[in-house]
């Protein structure tokens, strides 16, 4: 059965969103400025009024893009982020536009670590990071190959409790 993240996961989402609406606001500010210096006809910065008008603007612009992006950026990315627990791996789906399916079999986990930063602790989840075998995060964004951004405190306790028994009867030598 696919398993949603915790609400909270829309938080981290969000603020993600945010950060990336900023910048792509930033870079294009170098396009749309300009462009409306030209339409409200100011051809030079003399002309106090209207480059006040301007500025206004553009701030005003600028924020609602930011908190229009920010919000459907956060609400598309929790609506498309599942996981679940199979017989024999942990399947992940997540992605807006490209879809990204993972399988990371259980006998490839190597450690279950729980992270709860400041955010993570006020709202109520945990960020799960499964550690495998042979896995080369590196410049992939998350670093480990099972991440699991925002779960319940009590079910992420449940699944570093579960993979650590698959862990524990794969080193005894009974799977």
């Amino acid at each position: 059965m696919k398993t949603q993240l915790h609400p909270g996961a829309r938080w981290l989402f969000r603020l993600r969103g945010y950060f990336g609406a900023f910048m792509l606001m930033i870079f294009g500010g170098w396009f749309i400025f300009p462009a409306l210096f030209a339409v409200l006809g100011i051809k030079s910065i003399t002309n106090l009024s209207g480059a006040i008008i301007v500025l206004l603007i553009y701030g005003l612009f600028f924020i609602l893009s930011i908190i229009i992006i920010a919000e459907i950026y956060a609400r598309m990315a929790y609506k498309r982020w599942f996981y679940e627990f199979t017989d024999s791996n942990l399947k992940l789906e997540r992605g807006i536009i490209w879809k990204r399916y993972s399988n990371v079999p259980y006998e490839r986990v190597q450690n279950v670590d729980i992270h709860r930063g400041i955010l993570a602790r006020m709202l109520g989840f945990s960020s799960i990071m499964i550690q495998t075998a042979g896995y080369s995060g590196a410049g992939r964004g998350a670093s480990t190959e099972g991440h699991l951004p925002a779960v319940d405190i009590d079910a992420a306790e449940k699944i570093r409790d579960f993979l650590m028994k698959k862990i524990s009867k794969r080193s005894s030598g009974g799977l």
